[in-house]
């Protein structure tokens, strides 16, 4: 079955599972069972088996495990992403269910970080809120650039000793008050 990046993404399982394996990961379906330990194990391993089909998740190694083969999987990034053409021809309806898909994830995501127990979001670096600025496209552009480059330095840092994987979620868009520059006349 063939499917567009947008239509693979926006099963919330095949989301989850995709987001389990950001920060440069490896995992076996073992690992992703117990991540995501509300999933039946046959879902999980089907929806798997859908990534690896579409090249989003690549095997990178193999081992005899209790008499069957257990492979690691590893996120083939780009495959994981919507390329500008195909967001650009997404529809508003699409776009509600994709960003929908994505905002239950997030709590899903929020979800497991308080039922694990013992939490503060002080202690933990842990937090959500809404910030505002005001830019042009073109300074907005070079935000997100630095932003990127910011990010991406401390992503290369990689698992380590008194490290802890973390999450960071960004939305960015225009406030709802405000109309595009081109629109004022």
């Amino acid at each position: 079955m063939a499917l567009d990046t947008v239509e693979l993404l926006l099963h919330p399982v095949r989301l989850r599972i995709v987001q389990a394996f950001l920060g440069g990961r490896t995992l076996t379906t073992t690992d992703l069972r117990a991540a995501l330990s509300d999933v039946p194990p046959a879902t999980l391993y089907r929806q798997v088996a859908t990534l690896v089909d579409h090249g989003v998740l690549h095997t990178v190694g193999e081992r005899r495990a209790r008499g069957a083969v257990e492979r690691s999987y590893r996120l083939h990034e780009a495959a994981a992403s919507v390329d500008p053409d195909e967001a650009r021809a997404m529809s508003p309806q699409r776009n509600r269910q994709a960003f929908l898909t994505f905002v239950a994830g997030l709590l899903a995501d929020f979800d497991g970080y308080l039922d694990r127990g013992d939490t503060d979001l002080a202690r933990d670096v842990a937090g959500y809120r809404q910030n505002a600025f005001h830019a042009t496209d073109a300074e907005t552009a070079e935000f997100v650039t630095r932003f990127r480059d910011l990010f991406a330095e401390y992503a290369a840092l990689g698992p380590g000793p008194g490290r802890t994987r973390r999450l960071l979620t960004t939305v960015l868009l225009p406030a709802a008050d405000q109309e595009r520059p081109a629109e004022r006349r």
